[in-house]
């Protein structure tokens, strides 16, 4: 399960498969050649918007090289970072180069796309952007985004390994600075009281941290969270091409050094693959007391920490969040009509994240990814609402789609979205980006 868990951990990072936005079809691992290369540029117009009246117009001319190499299950290196070459606006004072994005140390994390030694888990590194990341229990950590703030670019990094009946993953969300860490170690009971068992990991105990040194990024307040949970698989159905497991959990949780900030969680949990379909579906129930809550380090994470959402301008570890109860609930379902072979390629993928609070509060977020079925047309849409149908819900949105061409060599893209840029004073600006342009690469 922990495997299987790892596969889809890097199906949800952006730049897995071999080139993550590739529409063309790919070879099987038979027909393909032990080394494989990627060469990109991309060039397209870029336009920042002011809503609400704060902040004034930005046009560039941005320019994005990419260069891959990879060795199937051994290794694989992404470089490539977009150069925004200002065209107007900006204001007085204001550099060729949006400054904003190469600033400090972390924004150099940009650079690497992806690194990945080791393939698949259990013994792996990989490193890049976090998007919707979940350590393992996901009580902690869950649906992280690390570049959810325009203005701040850092690489992460996730190792994951085993020694006999312990299965461990840690991750940094910034390799370059001093931010959010943390790490899960999980104990196989049946292997410890048994011997090896034919299924490993079908009862298991774990151990979860993680600390935010809010040292980069923008400074905030340090805070640290823990969280203790068990498994148990009492379905499970496995053929050659797939299977079906259903587990119920349970765990519980706080924040060292802070008397009465506890929370607890109980639920199930659903992983059904097949050679063209992998779904993945969970449903909890939760207890909040004191201030803790489960996914606390979340999708917004990187802006509450400024600002929460709601009347409270504070930054999160400044306010007290409400005691209370909550259902939460996550699908991730990909389907492709040849194989899901290659993470890459999906002809419909979804992500879906939802809870909603005893008290009125709902958080939803996720993403839809739609290939057409020649692979030539790739439409995708995110978004993300906190304190949805409150007056100050904060609502993030964003859309792609790119067409492939001309034999698949050249395509176009479009893409615009809204966005929160922090200040200096520690609020949180509105603005929105589109971009149009066009790419090339050595993809058939």
């Amino acid at each position: 399960m922990l495997r299987r868990w790892a596969v889809v951990l890097l199906s949800l990072l952006p730049g897995t498969g071999w080139a993550e936005d590739l529409t063309g079809p790919m070879p099987t691992a038979e027909e393909s050649p032990r080394w494989l290369h990627l060469l990109r540029m991309e060039a397209t117009t870029l336009t920042l918007l002011p809503r609400q009246g704060a902040g004034v117009d930005e046009g560039f001319a941005r320019l994005e090289p990419r260069v891959m190499v990879a060795r199937r299950g051994m290794f694989h290196l992404h470089l490539g970072a977009p150069v925004r070459l200002r065209l107007w606006g900006g204001g007085e004072g204001a550099g060729r180069v949006r400054k904003e994005d190469w600033d400090a140390l972390s924004d150099w994390g940009q650079v690497v796309r992806m690194l990945t030694v080791g393939g698949d888990a259990p013994d792996s590194l990989w490193m890049g952007a976090l998007e919707s990341y979940t350590l393992l229990s996901g009580h902690l950590v869950r649906r992280y985004n690390n570049r959810i703030n325009p203005d701040y670019h850092p690489a992460g990094a996730v190792v994951t390994g085993r020694l006999g009946p312990v299965y461990t993953e840690a991750f940094a969300s910034d390799v370059l600075g001093a931010r959010l860490m943390g790490a899960e170690v999980v104990l196989d009971m049946q292997h410890v009281l048994a011997g090896r068992p034919f299924l490993p990991s079908r009862y298991t105990l774990s151990l979860s941290a993680a600390h935010d040194w809010g040292r980069a990024g923008g400074t905030s307040r340090p805070m640290t969270l823990a969280h203790l949970d068990g498994t148990a698989v009492v379905v499970s159905r496995r053929t050659p091409e797939g299977g079906f497991e259903l587990h119920l959990l349970g765990g519980w949780g706080g924040r060292p050094g802070k008397g009465g900030a506890w929370g607890a969680v109980a639920g199930l949990g659903v992983e059904s693959v097949s050679p063209t379909m992998d779904l993945r579906a969970r449903l909890e129930g939760r207890l909040q007391r004191g201030g803790f809550r489960q996914g606390a380090f979340g999708p917004d994470h990187e802006l509450a920490r400024f600002e929460v959402a709601g009347t409270s301008p504070l930054p999160l570890a400044d306010t007290p969040f409400r005691e209370g109860a909550s259902a939460y609930g996550e699908v991730i379902l990909s389907w492709d009509a040849r194989r899901l072979g290659i993470l890459g390629q999906r002809h419909f993928r979804i992500t879906l994240g939802a809870e909603a609070f005893n008290w009125g509060r709902v958080d939803v977020d996720g993403r839809l990814e739609v290939q057409s079925p020649h692979r030539d047309l790739t439409v995708a849409a995110g978004g993300l609402a906190v304190g949805l149908g409150a007056p100050d819900a904060r609502y993030l949105v964003s859309g792609e789609a790119r067409w492939r061409f001309l034999g698949g060599k050249l395509y176009a893209l479009g893409q615009a979205g809204t966005l929160l840029f922090p200040t200096a004073e520690g609020s949180l600006r509105p603005g929105a980006f589109a971009a149009v342009g066009m790419g090339v690469d050595n993809v058939r």
